[in-house]
């Protein structure tokens, strides 16, 4: 499947370039209280070795303000900081992070956002619009009777229109829903006017099952119709899961590869080893990696091969033997009681092997030729499958 990505302008973030050319980039947010900088670095660190690539932090007061220096300092990734209601907290963060996230919505009176982009200015970052359903303007919730597609999407595009009307263009945009539907609208009516670059995202996706599957659903929809330049799966659960359900959604769409994807065979009345256990310990084993590899467990010996042949490397057993296979041929048999271990040396062989010969992570490359073949108006949602409203300046 070849993806069009819409054309964006390019801002950068730190070192991680979001936008234009660059790969869809992932990120996430502790969930820890940013004043406890000790429990927040822990956690920044394991995200940063999940490959979280931009990693944003509360800000509520003056305290969590105050610690940002000494978590920038312990971290690898570029820090973002996630600002409501008392603008004078930007003020002080845009001194030391890599990024000002604000919300029009709550941030307060015009000269409070002037203040917010002169510090930003004077620093050399950019903003993050972001726009969420929960915290919209009363007027154009007034206008609309509910946080509607529309609503968000004006909502956004007012903010950028005012910062571009005193030259500033150093941003990017995020407009959040926890409906699935209303946030792929909402994104698409923004992309249709603006080619800032979009942080994507379902908020309040839910718990670990639950809002994997509406993120898979809501983004896998919006990054397959080239809208998104970096995202954020939002779960209750350990930030680190988001990082890697990010990861696995930009996988199946082949935007990003990076470590092992696991192709196991589900279970039948066939199967003779335990499958979900085997493909489970490589996914926790292997999380280390990040040479892309496609690893398969099949619990069939007579069609392992046949089932596994686009894996790099694999495995089958059953009848109280198995095999290891790499790209569709036999290597050798292995005892039932090696093939785990004998699997796991095999693929961090593999991986140092395509990691010397300079093999990092595959990245699918944007479309040069612009994104009107996105989709054809029967492949867009109800919103967009209508005419197009072209949103009013304020």
């Amino acid at each position: 499947m070849h993806i069009t990505r819409r054309k964006t302008r390019q801002i950068q973030v730190g070192k991680v370039k979001i936008g234009g050319d660059a790969p869809v980039s992932v990120q996430s947010m502790c969930s820890t209280d940013t004043r406890d900088v000790a429990k927040t670095v822990e956690q920044i660190t394991q995200l940063e070795t999940a490959g979280c690539e931009l990693i944003r932090v509360a800000v509520p007061d003056e305290e969590a303000a105050a610690a940002l220096p000494k978590i920038k300092a312990a971290m690898t990734v570029p820090l973002i900081a996630d600002i409501h209601f008392d603008h004078r907290l930007a003020l002080q963060a845009a001194k030391i992070v890599d990024c000002v996230r604000i919300n029009p919505g709550n941030i307060g009176a015009w000269w409070k956002v002037e203040e917010v982009i002169k510090a930003v200015n004077d620093n050399g970052i950019p903003i993050r619009v972001g726009v969420n359903g929960g915290s919209l303007e009363r007027p154009l919730l007034e206008k609309y009777g509910w946080p509607s597609p529309e609503a968000l999407a004006e909502s956004a595009l007012n903010a950028v229109r005012s910062l571009e009307d005193v030259g500033f263009t150093n941003m990017k945009v995020s407009l959040k829903a926890s409906d699935v539907h209303h946030a792929i609208d909402a994104y698409y009516l923004f992309a249709m006017q603006s080619n800032y670059p979009l942080h994507i995202g379902i908020t309040e996706a839910g718990t670990a099952m639950t809002g994997a599957v509406k993120s898979a659903m809501g983004l896998g929809y919006l990054l397959s119709q080239g809208i998104g330049d970096t995202l954020r799966v939002s779960l209750a659960a350990d930030p680190v899961e988001e990082v890697k359900v990010g990861y696995e959604i930009l996988k199946s769409l082949e935007l990003r590869h990076r470590g092992i994807n696991v192709i196991a065979c589900p279970t039948c009345g066939r199967v003779e080893i335990d499958v979900v256990r085997m493909a489970n310990e490589l996914e926790q084993k292997l999380g280390h990696i990040k040479t892309p590899l496609n690893v398969s467990v099949l619990g069939c010996v007579v069609n392992g091969i046949g089932e596994g042949k686009e894996a790099d490397i694999g495995i089958a057993g059953g009848e109280g033997k198995g095999i290891l296979f790499k790209k569709g041929k036999l290597v050798r048999k292995v005892p039932m009681e090696e093939l785990m271990d004998t699997l796991i040396q095999e693929v961090e062989q593999l991986a140092k092997e395509k990691e010397a010969e300079g093999n990092g992570e595959a990245i699918a490359s944007p479309d040069t030729n612009g994104w009107e073949s996105l989709a054809s108006p029967s492949d867009r949602p109800s919103t967009l499958g209508k005419e197009i409203p072209v949103l009013p300046r304020r």
